[in-house]
């Protein structure tokens, strides 16, 4: 069985969950394209040569980076190729499960062979290490990624075994960490280190929960726990490989959150990806362990987060020069880094967050990531994408077939493919549901079988209806979110109107006798609302965004032509219809009047005592996520206040 705490609630696996609607367009696209063009890229780009032993040890095809104290062979980003063709691998398991395509299948099954006749008779199995830098495993975790790797391949060996029934990844994976807990650890003769890029810290949690191996667990646990401590592990390393420990790059342990022990961090610091994927970490340790020290640490780091250092959209990490955190209320619109990655990672950190309960706080958030950071890194189509996501471009920000660093590719495919597996959580007598969409959930609750068949066309309609099936009548509690900008919420139960509200967790708690035909229908009104930001946030002051349900909206060029930031808005929308975009596969539009202002009766000056001219205008907006699918143009997030508003 699973190792988890009774009182914990659990994701279900890709295998419960069917997807329609919104996300099932969307998956469907990752299924039948994403995938195969992400596999393809990978050959092209040589990292299968690297990976199988049967063929010659290749050339180096990317380059060191050796500038600012990094030295000769020290770090490239062809080192950790290895998470990247893990991350093809989860995606297609995801895509194989949606609809079954034995060439890719196939291919998958090839690329998952020579990972098997890769690995080393003691279980260690790293293609830079084995192939490229032969004997220098384990002597620089700190910029290295070595464990990292090992994270993604596990989570892809659970993911394909869950998808096809398929374990040889997972029988390979199962050995490697063998290994590793033999090699790290606090016992006598073991290395007390840990990755400078963490992500192996989830993937144990999630082997474990697949295996039942509590020493997987155990293992995920000691990762965080030692992390940060002194003697610190990375200066002894250094030392160890003949490194000078503070000749690297960035200079700080703050880089890789590991500058002080877990428990004492109240910061978010360093790389953005990083924190999220140790944070994600700690969340699951804190649920499957109890671990209230754990909670209560990230509960100050999530308000540090949410509260100055994220934009509107979910992207976190303005800067390009550490991919991560300046400082408070830093947020600049058309230079964020915002990598895509880093909203995964924080859809990562809130979905674990609910492993401890229903909270909208966490929710919320999640969903924010998810439907604006996230997936506006994956164009409609499902073939170019975006590393960056900026709030404003002056047209010159396009998206990409491939990049030299190609994480957020396979990570965008993966987090949709299982998009799923966010959406509920699981308890011995509860069931949350966190995300709205047309979905069917085959859930085990208060000993019955439960299928939970969600309907509505969310995002886009206000109406969320459930159909529920059992094979027995059961007592369990439904949690229904009501999200933060929802002013109102209806629900009714068999048609008959319940008074409920929601407590303090701002979900709508329902404990009652089911039944098999039993139904819910929860109504929340969308209305276009004007978004005002905090007063330090500079980039933004004396301007307003606008959101509809969960959606942040883009002015875009391909609507309204050139000059965007001469628009201005009042303290309210006005005129706003909306209309369905059929070029955007039939996404609601939101048609509005706003203020133009024109330089036609300027004059030849440059600066002058009176304001320009104005008059009103109707400008289209379109879901942030779905901006640069068209003809390429300005894009625009916050628009200015009008003067007398």
């Amino acid at each position: 069985m699973p190792v988890t705490r009774t009182d914990s609630f659990r994701p279900p696996s890709i295998a419960d969950i069917d997807l329609g609607g919104f996300w099932g367009e969307r998956i469907d696209a990752v299924s039948s394209r994403t995938v195969r063009i992400l596999y393809d890229r990978c050959v092209t780009a040589g990292m299968l040569d690297q990976v199988d032993p049967a063929r010659p040890v290749p050339e180096l095809r990317l380059p060191f980076m050796i500038k600012d104290g990094f030295t000769a062979g020290t770090v490239t980003t062809q080192m950790f190729w290895d998470s990247d063709l893990a991350k093809v691998i989860e995606a297609a398991a995801y895509a194989v499960y949606r609809q079954r395509d034995p060439a890719l299948e196939a291919d998958i099954d090839a690329l998952i062979d020579m990972f098997a006749r890769l690995q080393q008779p003691d279980g260690y199995c790293n293609s830079w290490y084995i192939r490229m830098q032969p004997g220098r495993r384990w002597t620089n975790l700190r910029d290295c990624h070595e464990l990292y790797c090992a994270g993604h391949l596990i989570e892809a060996a659970v993911a394909w075994v869950q998808a096809t029934g398929k374990r040889t990844l997972l029988d390979v994976m199962c050995r490697y960490v063998d290994h590793i807990g033999t090699v790290f650890g606090p016992g006598e003769g073991q290395l007390p280190g840990y990755c400078g890029h963490e992500e192996i810290e989830l993937a144990l949690v999630r082997l474990s929960r697949e295996t039942g191996r509590r020493d997987y667990m155990d293992l995920a646990k000691f990762f965080i726990d030692a992390r940060g401590t002194q003697p610190h592990y990375f200066d002894d390393e250094a030392r160890r490989d003949g490194r000078d420990p503070k000749a690297f790059h960035f200079k700080t342990y703050e880089y890789n959150q590991s500058h002080l022990p877990v428990r004492e961090q109240k910061t978010v610091v360093g790389h953005a990806v990083r924190a999220m994927y140790l944070y994600s970490g700690m969340a699951d340790i804190a649920a499957e362990y109890g671990d209230d020290s754990l909670t209560d640490a990230l509960e100050i780091l999530w308000d540090d987060l949410c509260g100055r250092q994220m934009y509107l959209t979910g992207g976190i990490g303005p800067a390009a020069s550490n991919e991560g955190f300046t400082g408070a209320y830093d947020l600049p619109n058309d230079t964020a880094y915002a990598e895509t990655c880093a909203s995964i990672g924080l859809a990562f950190w809130a979905s674990r967050m609910l492993g401890r309960g229903p909270n909208r706080r966490f929710a919320d958030i999640m969903e924010r990531a998810i439907y604006n950071g996230a997936l506006a890194g994956l164009s409609q189509d499902g073939a170019t994408f975006f590393y960056e996501n900026p709030l404003e471009s002056h047209g010159n920000h396009h998206r990409w077939v491939w990049h030299h660093c190609p994480c957020c590719p396979p990570n965008i495919a993966r987090m949709i493919g299982a998009i799923g597996t966010y959406m509920y959580g699981v308890s011995d007598h509860d069931v949350a549901v966190h995300l709205y969409g047309e979905s069917t959930a085959r859930l085990k609750v208060a000993g019955a079988a439960l299928t939970l068949k969600q309907g509505g066309d969310y995002p886009w309609a206000e109406t969320v209806s459930f159909g529920i099936s059992l094979d027995r009548p059961a007592r369990f509690v439904l949690h229904l979110r009501v999200p933060e900008w929802a002013t109102t919420a209806e629900l009714k139960v068999n048609g008959a109107v319940v008074a409920a509200k929601a407590g303090n967790s701002g979900y709508l708690t329902i404990d009652r006798d089911w039944a098999d035909g039993d139904s819910v229908t929860l109504h929340l009104p969308m209305t276009a609302r004007l978004i005002h930001p905090h007063p330090r946030i500079r980039a933004d002051t004396g301007r307003v965004a606008l959101m509809r349900g969960p959606l942040v909206y883009c002015a875009e060029a391909a609507d309204n032509g050139a000059d965007l930031d001469l628009m201005t808005m009042g303290l309210a929308p006005k005129g706003v219809k909306t209309a369905a975009v059929a070029e955007l596969g039939g996404a609601i539009a939101l048609d509005l009047d706003v203020a133009l202002e024109s330089d036609a009766a300027w004059g030849k000056a440059i600066y002058a005592t009176n304001p320009p001219k104005a008059e009103t205008a109707v400008r289209r907006f379109i879901p942030y996520h779905l901006w640069d699918n068209r003809t390429p143009g300005e894009m625009l997030v916050w628009v200015r206040r009008a003067v007398d508003a």
